[in-house]
């Protein structure tokens, strides 16, 4: 299930759930992240999340600060105040996408019973 277009629509989610989990990250991290939680189902791509990254930079939701590591300039990546408040929107919006879903892929199934 690699790159499914279903994990596409989620990844600014991803993104700011991990950033709002560990402070800050730089991008490769975070891909490891995501397939290390994963086992590797889901791999994130830098064509993907470079973009989604100065997405939400440029809408104010994170802030950049770049260090030098090993003789090398990293960015590490973390939410703005602004970023904080979204991120808490953003898991109450896939909270009730993923509920929907159960109910649909399950009707039988009422919502808040454990089988």
């Amino acid at each position: 299930m690699k790159n499914s277009s279903l994990y596409k629509g989620s990844l600014t989610t991803i993104i700011m759930k991990l950033l709002e989990e560990n402070g800050r990250m730089y991008g490769y991290e975070i891909t490891q992240k995501v397939k290390q939680i994963t086992a590797g189902e889901l791999t994130i791509t830098e064509g993907a999340l470079y973009p989604a990254l100065h997405k939400l930079e440029s809408e104010g939701l994170l802030d950049v600060e770049v260090e030098r590591v090993d003789n090398r300039l990293r960015k590490y990546y973390k939410l703005t105040e602004s970023g904080e408040k979204e991120t808490v929107n953003k898991m109450a919006e896939l909270e009730e996408f993923i509920r929907n879903m159960q109910s649909i892929l399950s009707p039988d199934v009422k919502p808040g019973l454990q089988l």
